[in-house]
């Protein structure tokens, strides 16, 4: 009966951190495959999640959000809250926003896990207009 329990208790850990976003997570440009920044994922009181550049791993020409056009216009982008809003929709993190420091321009997010690997998919309209990122998990 116990190893039914531990073997129960093991599986559901395993779907529990499988599902979840929280922690640091190692950026991966799609173009250039160059590990860019460490963004780090977690959960406000509201129930959504968020996330904020912790590092740059690549000096920007810019270190501070100077196209963005929100609250975070001219920000530093280390401290940058990236993501805003996601809310968890079975295996999908959906309905929040991504925000290119670079480009200053904030696009529709989908976040899905792979193992230690999260799909970063950020989009206009309809998400088939879009671009993924591939994020590794820190330890």
């Amino acid at each position: 009966m116990k190893k039914i329990l531990l073997t129960f208790a093991l599986s559901l850990c395993g779907v529990l951190t499988f599902a979840q976003i929280e922690g640091k997570w190692k950026t991966i440009d799609d173009e250039t495959k160059q590990a860019k920044s460490i963004v780090e994922v977690f959960k406000k009181t509201d129930g959504k999640y968020y996330g904020k550049v912790s590092q740059l791993l690549i000096k920007p020409a810019d270190p501070n959000c100077t196209a963005c056009k929100d609250d975070r216009k001219g920000k530093p982008i280390v401290g940058l809250e990236i993501i805003r809003g996601l809310k968890k929709d079975g295996d999908e993190f959906t309905g929040g926003t991504i925000t290119d420091p670079k480009t200053g321009k904030t696009y529709k997010c989908t976040i899905t896990r792979s193992g230690d690997k999260l799909n970063v998919r950020g989009y206009l309209g309809l998400s088939l207009l879009g671009r993924t990122q591939v994020w590794e998990k820190m330890n």
